[in-house]
């Protein structure tokens, strides 16, 4: 038998090629161990960091600290350096910045509202007396010898805000006033010389030669006068005569002392500007929020020669020229009354649940009202005529016409009885006066041409005693 193995024997004496085989293994096995060693220098790295983690941590947190407190530091320096600055100039008064104070005097062009062109502006005038269909013949307002107040009417009303300003209405006689025929009897004001907002004979005089009227108020100190802008040459020289257009605000005696210390004094005819002040004294609200009413609801009661009024709320400065604004939001539309949608809501029960959030009113006493809504019928409809059933009232343009002035009377009525928030009663008088047909419900693009929106700049003072 033949032995087909073939021995090879091992000895260093080996070819090249096999050397060079040989030496290579060793080189591999030192990368080997070299990355072996990285590995467990990672793997003892990773051990100590999951040992010492929350001693780590704690020095970045305080590190971190460290950090804010000296920014906050600095800032606190900053400031403390920036008052002590203030206080070296005397003529500085560090006040809170508010936004508003950026839209005085801005006079862009008008976005909505629809003005006539500077050249007509100036040769506009008011219309003639025109012949229309009227569905009041005469409108009468209930004075004190019409009807003598008695304890028992006062149990009937069930409340207690009417007095001798407003006349003392029952709920008989309110559900009375909104029954229209050609003669309107209606509580509105003035119930007797003894009832509270007194006025001087000269100021009665000037308000009485007034044709038309711009008109605001202020009560209990709470905001700055704003003077117009953006009149026409026309109607600045009937502002200076005093026998068209006027511009009245009124104030109180809380007002007057207010700005008298900031020292806006009026002159010797009674003007600041182009506006005349006339000073109320003996107001009949506690709640100035109601006295606020009476010049902005009962501007026929107070110029009784006007046939055109536009009230702006102290919060605002009025911008645009007063009789283009008839011409563009009465005139032109046949219009007797204008007056803004609300910007946010178009149901009167939404506007009660955001009043009641807001904490504009109690819970309570809107539930009294919508409660008497509601039993009076009134729809949860939130447009009338294609319009928001909810307004703006911060300006009314208006002409002094029967209807407008029983409307008037009869919103201002359910203010008083109810909340002082206007806009909840405003749907519900406008549902009941079914004869106030040519409203003019503009949108709010336009109320915010007509005026700067300044805010209100300090909460207005209560009176001490009052209704």
């Amino acid at each position: 038998m033949f032995n087909n193995s073939v021995s090879i024997p091992v000895t260093d004496d080996l070819p090249d090629e096999f050397g060079g085989k040989m030496r290579s293994r060793p080189r591999r096995k030192r990368r080997k161990s070299e990355f072996r060693g990285k590995s467990e220098l990672a793997n003892r790295t990773c051990k100590q960091l999951t040992r010492w983690w929350p001693v780590l941590l704690f020095v970045a947190a305080v590190l971190l600290l460290v950090f804010e407190a000296s920014k906050l530091g600095w800032r606190s320096s900053t400031i403390k350096s920036d008052l002590d600055t203030r206080e070296k100039k005397p003529n500085v008064v560090v006040s809170p910045v508010k936004k508003s104070e950026g839209n005085l005097n801005r006079l862009d062009a008008p976005r909505c509202l629809k003005l006539l062109p500077p050249e007509e502006l100036e040769h506009l005038d008011f219309p003639h007396d025109k012949d229309s269909f009227v569905p009041i013949k005469k409108l009468v307002y209930i004075s004190q010898n019409d009807t003598p107040f008695d304890k028992t009417s006062q149990q009937e009303m069930g409340i207690t805000r009417f007095n001798q300003f407003t006349g003392y209405q029952t709920l008989n006689q309110r559900d009375q006033s909104f029954k229209v025929n050609e003669t309107a009897c209606v509580h509105c004001g003035f119930y007797s010389e003894a009832g509270g907002f007194t006025i001087s004979k000269e100021d009665k005089s000037f308000m009485n030669s007034c044709k038309s009227v711009v008109s605001t108020c202020t009560f209990g100190g709470g905001d700055d006068l704003h003077q117009p802008i953006g009149m026409s040459d026309a109607s600045l020289q009937k502002v200076y005569r005093c026998t068209q257009v006027c511009y009245v605000a009124f104030w109180d005696e809380t007002t007057l002392a207010t700005q008298e210390a900031q020292g806006h004094v009026f002159n010797k005819d009674g003007f600041i500007g182009k506006w005349r002040i006339v000073i109320v004294r003996n107001l009949p609200f506690r709640d100035q929020r109601l006295n606020g009413k009476i010049p902005k609801m009962l501007a026929h009661r107070l110029f009784p020669n006007a046939r055109y009024s536009i009230w702006v709320d102290s919060k605002s400065q009025f911008r645009r020229d007063p009789l283009g604004v008839f011409e563009s939001l009465l005139w032109r539309s046949k219009s007797v009354f204008a007056i803004s949608e609300h910007g946010a809501r178009s149901s009167v029960y939404d506007e009660a649940k955001a009043v009641v959030k807001k904490n504009k009113a109690t819970p309570e006493e809107v539930e009294i009202q919508i409660t008497q809504y509601t039993l009076d019928g009134l729809p949860q409809d939130k447009r009338f005529n294609g319009k928001k059933a909810l307004n703006e009232a911060s300006v009314i343009v208006r002409e002094h016409t029967s209807v407008t002035n029983l409307f008037m009377c009869l919103w201002f009525n359910e203010v008083v009885r109810f909340t002082s928030r206007d806009q909840l009663s405003f749907p519900y008088v406008l549902w009941r006066v079914k004869v106030l047909k040519n409203i003019n419900m503009f949108p709010v693009c336009i109320r915010k041409d007509l005026v700067n929106s300044m805010g209100h700049l300090r909460k207005a003072k209560p009176l001490a005693l009052g209704g």
